[in-house]
């Protein structure tokens, strides 16, 4: 019998990228042949194709024979494309300020050259959902591939069987997002990486690497690990050849192609929008949250990775792989760490890159929406290193009993992996008719009902714009550049973005979940004739495609969408105190507008860690009988804030806005009294008055020898430190008067 040689642990040795390796059988093979001559890649992307199609195929019966993705965000990837196929680079709507919603950049740029070479727009939907399943295809093709030239042909054949048998990847491939492009770009870079090896001469390495950076973040993080290891590899062999160090330096600089290429995308966001955060980003972040606390967010966080780390395990519900892919996809690591000196470096960028994609993804607040397909492209590299795991374990025996380890293994991970295909079908299917019942309804409801120039305000983007061809404002911010930190801080300041809005770009109309009109916009009174309302009423539709947050889907309050005329006749109703005033008001801190909150330094001084002071609307009926609306902030501790333009010297007089109202039926507890403090001197207490009817106007005066300058700092707080009650009140509005 033929014994594996393991090669050199010289890492600057010339290693042939098909170099022989081992087998389950403990003889020496060569993996697969040329590509486009090997059969079991075009069997094993064939089949994958014949799994994505009959995905496609059971969707369309849901749908009465139309194309219909499983979740709304693929709209707004078809929105962008068309865009740009039409000449409007990533503008959402046309005439828009460029917006970078398009979590993809580069697969928007296929989308939309597609369109741009004539594509028709009934066929631009199955399209793109075609191509993902082609895309899967190769992914299962070149994941065999790789398993090959890693670790023999054999765990070739295998891994590529289970990529082209996953029921994630395939509702995946067919959802119309980018997640099988991405894995396909994980893999080649991984494959490429593999042939350059060699000679550790990287020249097309880095170049997969930069249509990886430039099409997703997760893939960028990956790409950059990678390039590590490629450096690494570089400089061994520099070092074992002595090579010429300006050649050497010339070949680190290449290396770093997509880390310049990721540097110019983002300062290009920066410079086209003030932000070189994507407006994803900013919309989901648990780091970008109104105030961000450290540990709060670490557990979170740990919380998010968890929750992968089970699903990768095979020990969630969700059926994602077989149990124990995970552990075996680390044993497969070490495993080929230890035997294969060649493929060290590869196998560590790809321990690494996979936890720092999940880390990364797990900052986000909802980091497993739409089964978790932010992470779906790690699932080709998961599931080929977890069966280099099972090989790797099957070394541990001798003869039959080592073939039968690896047979055994792999064969049932197979038929668990098959025998899930249906239910993960039946679920895109069910949830593309969700998405025809609720936004593509809508869209087609709004195209038909509403005026051909209106302006619509939505919280959940996608079909509804690319659908109704109307001018479309995203609440949420990310297909409308400047809502997404609003959103973030609550509906208080989503109030003020909107009065920011030019008059012509306000919305008339607004699509609004039915939780946003109890809770959020609907105490603003913007929302006035009641036109029609949308409920999604089957069980069996995945609340994961609908949006909306966890609160929301217990009260079923997502599930009903309400079109509002749209109502602006209170809107600057609050600027002016109600209550009469002596001398000239000097200035004035809205409270809720991010814009006035920065102008006047101001901040919440929480009583506890991890209170968000989140942000709201309140409408209260004026002297005169007409409504009063105002936004504030909740707050529980304190605030600081500075009043400008001042006449030093002279008294002034702060008009407060506060509801301070406590609980129907509670007594008393202190909570509605502050200490002030001007320029860190303590002034006095400012006890607030309450009217359970909503918010009251008071004062409270700041002595002239505190004045000493056009500007003052007031802070308000705690009557003592540390201890309770603490003042708890919400905040709308701070004058000063002279």
């Amino acid at each position: 019998m033929t014994r594996f040689v393991a090669p050199s642990a010289d890492e600057h040795d010339e290693i042939p990228a098909e170099s022989p390796v081992e087998t389950a059988a403990g003889t020496t093979t060569r993996p697969a042949g040329r590509l486009f001559r090997d059969a079991a890649a075009w069997l094993i992307g064939g089949l994958s194709l014949l799994v994505t199609v009959l995905f496609l195929v059971v969707n369309l019966a849901y749908n009465n024979w139309h194309f219909i993705p499983p979740v709304d965000d693929a709209y707004i990837h078809l929105q962008y494309a068309r865009q740009i196929g039409t000449g409007h680079f990533l503008q959402y709507n046309t005439g828009d300020p460029i917006s970078t919603g398009a979590s993809s950049l580069l697969y928007v740029l296929i989308l939309g050259g597609a369109y741009a070479l004539g594509l028709p727009s009934e066929a631009f939907l199955p399209f793109a959902m075609l191509f993902g399943a082609l895309c899967m295809a190769l992914t299962a093709a070149l994941t065999y591939r790789l398993g090959a030239r890693l670790a023999g042909r054999q765990v070739g054949i295998w891994a590529g069987l289970l990529v082209a048998l996953s029921g994630p990847l395939a509702w995946g491939a067919t959802s119309g997002m980018e997640i099988a492009f991405v894995a396909l770009l994980l893999v080649a870079l991984l494959l490429v990486f593999t042939a350059e090896r060699a000679t550790n001469r990287f020249l097309w390495t880095p170049l997969v690497a930069v249509v990886a950076a430039i099409t997703r973040t997760e893939a960028l993080l990956f790409a950059g690990v990678l390039s590590l290891a490629m450096i690494w590899h570089v400089i061994a062999h520099a070092r074992g050849t002595r090579a010429a160090w300006p050649r050497v330096i010339g070949r680190i600089v290449w290396i770093g192609l997509p880390v310049y290429a990721a540097a110019g995308l983002y300062a290009f966001y920066w410079a086209v929008t003030g932000s070189a955060e994507q407006n994803g980003v900013l919309a989901k972040s648990l780091l970008h949250m109104p105030a961000v606390y450290p540990l709060e967010v670490a557990d979170q966080v740990l919380s998010n990775f968890r929750t992968f780390l089970t699903a990768f395990s095979g020990l969630s519900t969700q059926d994602y792989v077989f149990p124990g892919a995970l552990l075996l996809a680390v044993i497969g690591v070490i495993g080929l760490f230890r035997r294969s000196p060649q493929w060290r470096g590869l196998a560590l960028a790809a321990g690494i890159g996979v936890v720092l994609v999940l880390a990364s993804v797990s900052t986000l607040e909802f980091a497993d929406v739409h089964h978790m397909r932010y992470v779906q492209p790690l699932m080709p590299i998961l599931l080929l290193f977890a069966v280099v795991g099972i090989h790797t374990a099957a070394q541990l025996f001798t003869g039959g009993a080592r073939r039968s380890v690896l047979a055994g293994g792999v064969v049932l991970a197979l038929l668990f992996t098959v025998s899930q295909l249906p239910a993960w079908s039946l679920r895109q299917a069910q949830q593309a008719a969700g998405i025809r019942d609720q936004q593509v309804t809508i869209a087609h409801w709004i195209k038909g009902h509403l005026p051909r120039g209106a302006n619509v305000a939505v919280n959940d983007v996608g079909a509804i714009t690319y659908l109704s061809d109307r001018y479309v404002v995203d609440l949420i911010g990310l297909a409308t550049t400047g809502f997404a930190t609003p959103n973030l801080h609550g509906a208080g300041s989503l109030y003020e973005e909107l009065r920011y809005l030019p008059e012509d770009r306000r919305p008339d109309y607004f699509a609004i979940f039915d939780s946003w009109s109890v809770h959020g916009l609907g105490e603003a009174g913007l929302f006035g004739r009641e036109l029609i309302t949308f409920e999604l009423k089957s069980p069996t539709f995945s609340h994961t495609t609908l949006g909306g947050t966890s609160a929301c889907q217990a009260a079923r309050t997502c599930n009903k969408v309400t079109i509002y005329q749209a109502d602006w006749n209170a809107l600057g109703s609050g600027d002016q105190p109600l209550l009469a005033t002596d001398g000239q008001i000097r200035d004035r801190l809205n409270v809720a507008d991010l814009r006035d909150e920065e102008r006047h330094d101001y901040q919440v001084v929480p009583a506890h860690q991890g209170f968000q002071p989140r942000t709201h609307v309140k409408t209260v009926t004026g002297p005169d009988g007409g409504d009063v609306v105002d936004s504030g902030r909740h707050v529980v501790g304190g605030e600081i804030f500075t009043f400008h333009d001042l006449i030093p010297g002279r008294a002034a007089t702060i008009i407060g806005r506060v509801d301070a109202t406590e609980p129907l039926g509670a007594e008393p507890t202190g909570s509605r009294a502050v200490q002030v403090s001007v320029n860190g001197e303590v002034v006095g207490i400012w006890n607030f008055d309450a009217d359970p009817r909503g918010w009251v106007e008071g004062t409270f005066a700041i002595p002239a020898e505190l004045v000493t300058d056009s500007t003052v700092t007031v802070e308000l707080g705690p009557l003592q430190e540390f201890l309770g009650p603490y003042p708890d009140y919400q905040s709308y509005a701070y004058w000063v008067s002279q």
